[in-house]
């Protein structure tokens, strides 16, 4: 892929973003972008493939901070912190309609979202659990599987809106609730000290 359509992605994405996938069609993207409509197509075939490579960018730059996170951490609650902020920001910036165009609408973009979803991200829950016990701050005792599952179901609720509806509730709220429920039922004593002392030195 070369710069400008990266750039293309780029900007496209967050004009996908701010006014939903639907309702955009590809002489919108092209006037937002202040390009012609005959370069936007020069680079993609449709609105289905530029949805397509929107998705694939986005879960690279998803892998990338989330190793970026593992290595710059000191331990698995700041990593966990670091990964939930990135989520956070990234929701912060969504409009809900996205998700529900892009299941309904684009199934092959969908699927790429749902295995990335339940292949990496659940990944990176399990090998965050084992780092944690590694470190002596979650619990020995823990059922991996199960509390890696729960908190990406979880993702999933809040992301659709049906339990917690936007604008009431806003992502970044329930989110945020939902990742310190989850480090209370994983981390141990120890961890559950450190994780306040980190919440009340960000609330500062």
């Amino acid at each position: 892929m070369n710069s400008k359509q990266t750039d293309i992605l780029e900007r496209a994405g967050l004009v996908f973003m701010k006014l939903g996938i639907k309702s955009v069609t590809m002489d919108d993207i092209a006037n937002q972008l202040g390009i012609s409509k005959k370069t936007l197509y020069n680079h993609f075939n449709d609105k289905n493939q530029l949805v397509e490579n929107i998705i694939e960018a986005k879960i690279t730059e998803d892998r990338d901070m989330f190793e970026k996170a593992s290595l710059e951490a000191g331990n698995a609650i700041d990593e966990l912190l670091m990964h939930s902020r990135y989520v956070i920001e990234t929701l912060k910036a969504v409009n809900p309609t996205v998700f529900h165009d892009l299941k309904k609408n684009y199934p092959t973009a969908w699927q790429l979202k749902y295995e990335h979803k339940w292949g990496y991200i659940y990944n990176q829950f399990i090998k965050n659990i084992n780092r944690g016990i590694e470190e002596g701050i979650y619990r020995e005792d823990i059922h991996k599987e199960i509390y890696s599952k729960m908190f990406v179901s979880n993702i999933d609720t809040i992301i659709e809106g049906e339990v917690f509806p936007w604008p009431e509730f806003k992502y970044e709220t329930v989110f945020l609730e939902n990742f310190r429920l989850h480090i209370r039922g994983i981390a141990n004593e120890k961890g559950l000290k450190y994780f306040q002392e980190q919440i009340l030195k960000n609330e500062q």
